[in-house]
């Protein structure tokens, strides 16, 4: 893929042939293949709390300018509109993040906003928020698929806590936790935080009387351009929602509207798999994280709403220069280059005895059922870097019912209040490597991944008992396994 010139700054590119011109390591043929989840893509060297900030290891020399390219405007801060330069304004006017790595911490896991610190915003994490319909013509918007949800009237489809100066941020989020201790079969205590949500300061007004709220957490970034190259037929081969084998695990697609391809399409990214494609889950990100207009989200105002009039007069940094876009389609590119090929670490341990004997627990218990192992990837010749590989995600990226305690209570196009996307588990064992704060869990209300496991309900709910009358031993040795994923 070749991209038109743009304007670089001299840092930008001088950063790019620096660090572009890194030699991966390359694979060693006595490696077992599930010690690299990505497949010939993976990272094999030790990098501590950098794991996720590799290229593709079988990245060619001449594409690595553009992954660092992108790189740069993943990080990039964007600023107030109007500047004399235009090349990084257009922020907010409301907005989550200044730049994507804001959320998405050394493209690891986000964490939940500070209990006893709400001042400090939400940066890592967001409130989702929308409305039931309201009458016929939002029953026949949704069940059309050209919306996934309705926006509050006043405060949109995203709680943003920040704000450019002439503009009032929307308010602060606030969350709490109660204490619930689990004892598992041995006599082990855990106690796990149930979360309450809230938002103070509320600067226009009251939300609508039935807003639904969903809190995520920023997902890692590696891997996604392999997830996204599983072909849809071997998706709805895993699918089963009427769980036609009997085995109580009912998995099934989201289907959600491809802006590009203006049709439905079966959705992979994001907690409720509610994003069909990689450039949409970005461009989305852009819009309501940051508040920037893209190719497929063409608003200067990003999610501010008409009852927010002094946002949708603020000025914004679209350009004539650039489709009068701010993130325009040579920085959507770059970026969707970028995090199309953000490369899986190597595995940790995984000769261990304790790993290979978690591996089989993790196998017996039923967890591989929605977690599924691995995928043999097709060739394709315009997905360079993931063509043909073996990877190790360990998920089928289908909605599955969690039960009512991880339940958010709030549809997402076909996804019930209920459902969530299994979530890849590779790179899991990184988390707190990478930042000490990461949480787990949509909401990261999961401080560890026992933690994490306890919450499982509904189809899960099996092997989440399994898990409470396993010997502490082989509990052990579940974890240490998933630790070296």
């Amino acid at each position: 893929m070749q991209f038109p010139a743009m304007r670089l700054s001299r840092f930008m590119i001088a950063t790019a042939l620096v660090f572009g011109a890194m030699t991966p390591a390359f694979a060693d043929e006595t490696i077992p293949a599930d010690a690299l989840p990505g497949g010939a893509t993976t990272w094999q060297k030790k990098t501590g709390r950098m794991a996720f900030t590799h290229h593709s290891a079988n990245m060619t020399f001449e594409k690595r300018l553009d992954f660092k390219l992108g790189e740069a405007l993943f990080q990039r801060l964007w600023v107030t509109a109007p500047t004399r330069t235009k090349a990084a304004d257009g922020l907010g006017p409301l907005f989550n993040s200044r730049a994507c790595n804001g959320c998405h911490i050394r493209n690891g896991r986000g964490h939940p906003v500070d209990e006893d610190d709400p001042s400090a915003g939400a940066t890592s994490m967001l409130l989702r928020l929308s409305i039931p319909p309201q009458n016929d013509a939002d029953r026949e918007l949704l069940a059309s698929g050209h919306a996934s949800t309705l926006p509050d009237p006043v405060y949109g489809g995203q709680f943003q806590d920040f704000s450019i100066p002439t503009v009032q941020a929307e308010g602060k989020v606030t969350v709490s936790y109660d204490m619930q201790t689990v004892e598992l079969a041995d006599g082990t205590r855990v106690e796990l935080r149930h979360p309450t949500y809230g938002m103070r300061d509320l600067a226009y007004g009251p939300l609508h009387d039935d807003v639904m709220i969903s809190p995520r957490i920023a997902p890692p970034m590696i891997g996604l351009g392999l997830l996204e190259a599983i072909p849809d037929e071997v998706l709805l081969a895993s699918a089963d929602p009427e769980d036609h084998d009997g085995d109580g695990i009912s998995g099934r697609v989201n289907r959600v509207w491809d802006i590009a391809k203006d049709e439905l399409a079966i959705g992979r990214f994001g907690w409720k798999a509610g994003m069909p494609s990689l450039d949409q889950q970005n461009q989305n990100a852009f819009q309501f994280d940051i508040g920037l207009s893209t190719p497929l989200y063409p608003n200067g105002y990003g999610d501010c709403t008409e009852a927010q009039t002094l946002c949708r007069g603020a000025p914004d940094g679209n350009d004539p220069e650039f489709d009068n876009l701010e993130a325009h389609g040579q920085i959507t590119d770059l970026v969707l280059y970028y995090t199309r090929n953000i490369a899986p670490p190597m595995r940790q341990n995984v000769s261990d005895p304790e790993v290979i004997a978690g591996r089989e627990i993790f196998n017996s218990i039923g967890c591989g059922a929605c977690h599924t192992p691995s995928y043999q990837l097709p060739e394709q010749t315009d997905l360079a870097e993931q063509s043909g590989q073996v990877i190790w995600p360990y998920s089928d990226l289908l909605l599955h019912d969690m039960g009512a305690g991880l339940a958010d209570n709030r549809p997402e196009a076909d996804a019930s209040g209920t459902e969530w996307r299994t979530p890849p588990l590779w790179g899991l064992g990184r988390a707190k490597e990478i930042d000490p704060r990461a949480g787990y869990l949509h909401d990261g209300r999961a401080r560890n991944i026992l933690e994490a496991i306890l919450w499982h309900g509904g189809e899960a709910k099996p092997a989440r008992d399994a898990v409470t009358f396993l010997p502490s031993s082989d509990r052990s040795k579940l974890i240490a396994f998933l630790n070296s994923l």
